[in-house]
């Protein structure tokens, strides 16, 4: 792996960990504060809402500033957030350090991903940003079960202690690592919201919300419904997160080779698997093997998709693939909001933890219908188009 994908990886490990390890903490969270599970809950929710909201914004201020500063800035800022959320002394100030900490997620994200992408040939695109987020995928092996381990041990406030150390590890390594020259598109940000009002830019962005909500309406509730439903104790908890990690990496490596051989196809086929896989995740969550066999197959399957989706927007908005890229960021975190909001307020309601996945199903019988009318209606931009001149010949380059 080139040095400046293993920076950028490293950044997304420290990025990845902060954000999914909470959902492992949850009961210690809650406790600890004297809140109730669902309430808990509404920190995935901040989160998430923080990247919604700060990738538009993050990508107009950092739209004309040079691509390595504005990473190396943007992963401080993640570090700055963590020391905020592990000083954090109740509810209210967490919630704030953790929407704060979020405004760096999606322009780090989105930038990141066109970097690795540019840096690399056209036919290795969507393996180049599968291997950036494969610092994702490492985050939910080891970041995330490490993680809840430290904090069911030592308490939840060490573990965002930790998560700051590795964040600063990861500026250091892009400081060393990031080229120093990266091509840019020129122009003018606002003029690229343009691309908004095209449909196979919107399409994408809407599977990105709808296939992000279906995962995170029952990931959320994870460590609950293990532990109420399939018996698993907390120690054993961490373990299945530990497979849910490795699931989550094999599922970014399958998706980045599958975009570089056919992005539409994958893209129907992978959505059609994960209609499957939340019908019986109802059934098989009663018991401890079959959860473990669903849990794999679940994460493998909703991992792939994300360098697919990644790859798509970035070639249908030739003209604008940083904000694109940002904002189809914003897009995934905006479906976490949604999906991790709706568990929420369906819990609250009464309905049962294996209710979740049933929701979780009829989201993605919607995402498969749209993937499907899209990528039949409207194509694959990027496969009809010439390398954009970012990748080749910039206008502009970053000092």
């Amino acid at each position: 792996m080139p040095l400046h994908l293993i920076a950028l990886a490293a950044a997304a490990f420290g990025i990845g960990t902060s954000e999914f390890v909470i959902m492992g903490l949850l009961p210690n969270v809650a406790a600890d504060l004297h809140i109730s599970i669902d309430i808990a809950g509404l920190l995935i929710t901040g989160y998430a809402m923080g990247v919604v909201i700060g990738a538009p914004i993050m990508a107009i201020v950092t739209a004309r500033l040079p691509r390595k500063a504005t990473l190396i800035g943007l992963a401080s800022t993640f570090v700055l957030g963590n020391l905020l959320c592990a000083l954090a002394p109740g509810y209210g100030l967490l919630m704030a350090a953790r929407v704060f900490t979020a405004f760096c997620h999606g322009a780090f994200f989105g930038i990141g991903a066109v970097v690795a992408a540019d840096l690399v040939p056209r036919h290795q695109r969507s393996s180049a940003i599968a291997l950036m987020f494969t610092g994702l995928t490492l985050a939910n092996v080891l970041g995330v079960p490490l993680g809840t381990a430290l904090g069911q041990a030592a308490g939840w406030r060490s573990t965002f202690w930790v998560v700051s150390g590795i964040g600063m590890a990861a500026v250091a390594a892009l400081a060393a690592w990031i080229p120093g020259r990266i091509p840019m598109q020129p122009g003018n940000i606002l003029r690229e919201f343009r691309v908004l009002k095209d449909v196979r830019v919107l399409w994408p962005l809407a599977a990105s919300v709808l296939a992000s909500a279906a995962l995170f309406c029952v990931l959320t509730y994870i460590a609950p419904l293990l532990r109420e439903v399939t018996g698993v104790s907390e120690r054993g908890i961490t373990g299945v997160l530990l497979l849910f990690g490795v699931a989550l990496t094999v599922g970014s490596t399958l998706g980045g080779k599958l975009g570089d051989r056919s992005l539409e196809t994958s893209l129907r086929r992978v959505f059609a698997g994960l209609l499957a896989v939340f019908a019986v995740l109802p059934g098989a969550s009663h018991a401890l093997a079959p959860m473990l066999t669903v849990t794999f197959v679940w994460g493998v399957l909703g991992f792939a998709v994300v360098p697919l989706l990644q790859t798509l927007i970035v070639d249908q908005a030739a003209d604008a693939p940083n904000l694109a890229s940002t904002l189809n960021q914003g897009a995934f975190n905006l479906g976490n909001a949604c999906g991790a909001g709706l568990g929420s307020v369906a819990l609250g309601h009464g309905l049962p933890l294996t209710g979740l996945p049933w929701l979780s199903a009829a989201m993605t019988a919607a995402v498969l219908l749209l993937a499907s009318w899209g990528t039949r209606r409207h194509g694959r931009r990027g496969a009809t188009l010439p390398t954009p001149s970012s990748a080749l010949t910039p206008s502009r380059s970053d000092a």
